[in-house]
């Protein structure tokens, strides 16, 4: 299959957020060869145009690195794709693919590759041309069952207190977690999925120990995987098998508002807090991301989201009056819009192509953010709708791709793009 050899000529290229030029270059010379005239703006989209375009594809290139990557070790068993060890990079880079295929095969055709996406739709955000075609299919869907046309609103919110140590002696211990699930803080928030964070802030309290240094996390979008830590303590009665325990020897010093950090993780509620019935959807979720020793604060990281804009301020208020309680200084950070589902003839003309081999398919709305819902608020009128291949875990080690659901959604693709043709 053309696109999948794409796909992995790109797993080749690091593409990392923050770090993609090598793909950004390579996606601009691929456009032109194409006979594609091609822009990169300051934001370092890219986009592309080719005679009188009816319809616009656009997809992200960064990529969410977890684990080994940007070294990306390929297991392809002919059903499933996966990845050695990290994150496959699916998400997005099969949508950068299959708008590879159609860079071959169409004359009339509006292209949009836009940059870090998955740390804080900054591409989507700065971009600012205009939609030629007033049409755009969006390629960062999950699910073969379904059209996208909504998303929820997103926002990172920062806790910080003062890295301060003040004297204290007792034993030393070192402690670690590692290797946990992980996944996507907004599509699969709903499954509960372990996080390291307050795993390993419940271990410390109940061991009654005080905190020297803790870190952890990955991304603002994933659930965490690892975290460490560096405590003091009698002994280490309370076990729980996922924490790692080594002993150091003697220590002299404590972190000042230790208490203070353990008070709000403990007291956080990780994960759904409503779900909409009507649309089998959670409606409001919040993340518990990193924790992170920077610029002479611990701050720690989490990421909220919402289907409507009142929850989400509502998930904010309750956020940071918490972290106000223990000590802390609330900011907010990459806020990203509610996508209100609106189904217009774009929409419709998707619906029937996907539905053509696939009945089940219906409309949908996600809880993640989606670059369409941005450029949706940008531009009045442009009509919008995502779709994808079945993808599975995505921003963590255990993320796959269902390779016959690839082939289904490039042959939808492929139809959508031709009836823009006349």
């Amino acid at each position: 299959m053309k696109i999948l050899d794409k796909f992995k000529e790109i797993c080749a290229i690091p593409h990392c957020s923050f770090d993609a030029l090598k793909l950004r270059d390579y996606l601009v010379d691929f456009a032109k060869s194409n006979g594609f005239s091609v822009e990169v703006d300051e934001f370092d989209n890219i986009y592309a145009i080719k005679g009188e375009p009816k319809i616009c594809l656009q997809a992200h290139y960064d990529m969410v690195c977890v684990g080994d990557a940007p070294n990306i070790e390929l297991i392809d068993d002919g059903k499933i794709l996966r990845a050695k060890n990290s994150s496959l990079g699916a998400d997005n880079g099969i949508g950068v693919a299959i708008m590879m295929e159609m860079i071959t095969k169409f004359d009339n055709l509006e292209l949009l590759f836009s940059a870090n996406e998955e740390v804080g739709l900054i591409g989507a955000n700065g971009f600012n041309k205009k939609i030629k075609s007033g049409r755009l299919l969006n390629l960062d869907s999950e699910h073969e069952d379904g059209v996208f046309i909504g998303c929820a609103a997103g926002e990172l919110i920062e806790a910080k207190i003062p890295l301060k140590m003040v004297k204290y002696s007792q034993k030393l211990f070192e402690l670690s977690i590692g290797n946990l699930p992980g996944g996507h803080s907004g599509l699969e928030i709903i499954k509960d999925i372990p996080n390291s964070l307050k795993i390993m802030a419940e271990f410390i309290a109940k061991n009654g120990a005080k905190l020297v240094n803790i870190e952890g996390g990955e991304r603002s979008n994933s659930i965490p995987v690892n975290a460490k830590a560096v405590v003091m303590c009698d002994k280490i009665s309370w076990i729980d098998k996922r924490v790692k325990v080594k002993e150091l020897g003697i220590g002299n010093e404590i972190l000042e508002f230790g208490d203070n950090i353990l008070a709000l993780i403990n007291s956080f509620a990780q994960g759904v807090r409503s779900y909409d019935e009507n649309l089998n959807i959670v409606r409001d979720s919040i993340n518990l991301s990193t924790i992170k020793n920077e610029d002479g604060f611990i701050k720690v990281e989490f990421f909220a989201r919402s289907m409507s804009e009142t929850g989400l301020e509502r998930i904010k208020f309750e956020t940071k009056t918490l972290a106000n309680l223990a000590g802390f200084e609330v900011s907010f950070f990459e806020r990203s819009g509610a996508w209100t589902p609106n189904v217009g003839e774009f929409a419709n003309v998707v619906l029937g192509f996907m539905q053509e081999n696939n009945p089940k398919v219906k409309f949908q709305a996600v809880h993640a953010g989606l670059e369409c819902g941005v450029f949706v608020a940008k531009q009045n009128g442009l009509e919008a709708a995502s779709i994808g291949p079945n993808i599975y875990s995505p921003h963590s080690i255990n993320e796959h791709l269902e390779i016959d659901s690839l082939e289904k959604i490039a042959k939808v693709v492929e139809k959508i793009v031709a009836y823009y043709q006349n």
